[in-house]
């Protein structure tokens, strides 16, 4: 499993008046960590907005574990959790200087075409994306 990994330092205006993150910068902070994950991958999000496909988010979670802080530094982790050709499903975990986890999520996607929004197979519309999705998914674990 391939995990992206990107450091921020969290600015003054992304926290709130008790001087903490406030809860919505940490959905922005996981669409950073998508777009690390697909650039590390060799591919770009804006390639496939000019061919006329979006991948909106159908469900988001995030889970938060400990304050961040103006000025502390974050690293934003993030994996591809589940993936099978047509919907993704990616993993984030977020982590102070301390390395504490700060918060842990997953969103969920589907790539559709910008005038209809019916949904497109990532698989064959992009077989590139699916063959390094595939290769760099998390592994099913045995019991």
């Amino acid at each position: 499993m391939f995990i992206a990994e990107n450091e921020i330092e969290v600015r003054y205006a992304e926290t709130d008046q008790m001087g903490v993150v406030y809860h919505a910068n940490y959905l922005i902070w996981m669409e950073l960590g998508r777009t690390k994950l697909i650039n590390d991958l060799g591919f770009y999000y804006a390639d496939m907005e000019a061919d006329g496909i979006l991948s909106p988010v159908m469900d988001i979670q995030a889970s938060y574990k400990t304050p961040v802080r103006y000025g502390d530094k974050v690293k934003i982790k993030t994996w591809i959790e589940k993936y099978d050709g047509l919907r993704v499903v990616y993993g984030y975990e977020i982590v102070n200087g301390k390395n504490e986890v700060a918060a842990t999520g997953h969103s969920s996607h589907v790539c559709v075409k910008k005038e209809s929004f019916r949904p497109i197979s990532i698989k064959r519309m992009y077989p590139e994306w699916h063959e390094a999705y595939e290769k760099n998914k998390k592994q099913d674990e045995l019991v």
